[in-house]
């Protein structure tokens, strides 16, 4: 029930985005500002197109979220890559990784084998991926694919992975709240996403790193963490956390998504990208849209 109205929430802000939108739309006449609205315009589509699958998967249960999860890692990671200076020599590199890593990471996931689930990827990319590299027989950038490939599953697998994992944990007296506590870290992750954007488009002044994220300013990331932290703190219902506990995790988890997108955005920068792909409307790829999430789930289950 409580998830229904979560989302029923988010549902009619939505609603409420889309009609500020087309207003906005009828009413600008700058070109300008006409592009900057259709970019927001496209974003409310995307975010309408995200809340329904992900509300979808929910009400069909614990598998579908894992399988969903599955294949944004399997998105996330052919992104990554594709910046990457893997070539055609790690071919059979990247089957393990798709074939075998991801599948079988969500698998214990599911079955809840929690202690190989935190250390498959770790091995994995320690042991198996220097050894797949060099049995390509290629020395050339050997170093830099061993790297690319390793930390390419370490963020887009083992960091990703840890959102649907908090349906693994145990919480005494909660145990229905596990999957009302990974919608809380989705929904503050992404919304403060959105409020420094807004923050930023608002009373934005100050670029914050200009060399790395050109769109991110002082003013929108005080805002946006500011407002995120006081809505994680109203939605303490949902957690296993006190009111103050809950905002402190969202004040964390905000944080943790800000300094996270900026790594991220680092990667892009040096490889002279502006968006991981072109994959959801408005946003980039998927990887863009889950750069703040990479480290976020990984905090709750360790305090899990």
């Amino acid at each position: 029930m409580q998830t229904l109205l979560i989302f029923s929430g988010i549902g009619t802000v939505l609603v409420l985005a889309s009609l500020a939108g087309a207003v906005l739309h009828v009413r600008t006449r700058e070109a300008a500002a006409a592009t900057a609205i259709e970019n927001l315009n496209a974003r409310i589509k995307s975010w309408w197109v995200i809340a329904l699958i992900l509300g979808g998967t929910l009400l069909a249960g614990h598998a579908s979220v894992i399988a969903l999860f599955a294949v944004m890692s399997f998105l996330s990671l052919r992104e990554f890559l594709s910046l990457s200076v893997v070539g055609a020599a790690d071919h059979r590199t990247l089957s393990a990784c798709f074939l075998i890593a991801i599948p079988v990471q969500y698998v214990l996931i599911g079955t809840a084998q929690s202690d190989t689930f935190m250390i498959l990827v770790p091995v994995f990319t320690v042991l198996i991926v220097p050894i797949l590299v060099v049995l390509s027989a290629h020395s050339r950038n050997f170093l830099a694919r061993v790297a690319e490939v390793s930390w390419g599953l370490l963020i887009c697998l083992y960091c990703i992975s840890h959102v649907p994992a908090l349906l693994m944990l145990n919480i005494p007296g909660n145990q229905d709240r596990k999957a009302l506590l990974m919608v809380f870290v989705i929904v503050v992750a992404q919304a403060s996403d959105v409020l420094q954007y807004v923050w930023g488009k608002l009373f934005g002044r100050h670029k914050i790193a200009p060399q790395l994220s050109p769109l991110k300013t002082v003013e929108g990331t005080i805002g946006g963490i500011a407002s995120a932290t006081a809505l994680g703190a109203a939605l303490w219902r949902m957690t296993p956390f006190s009111f103050p506990q809950a905002g402190a995790m969202a004040f964390i988890i905000t944080l943790a998504g800000f300094l996270g997108g900026l790594v991220l955005s680092a990667v892009k920068r040096d490889r002279g990208a502006k968006d991981w792909s072109r994959l959801i409307p408005g946003h980039g790829g998927m990887l863009d849209r889950l750069d703040s999430l990479c480290s976020d789930a990984m905090l709750l289950h360790s305090v899990g």
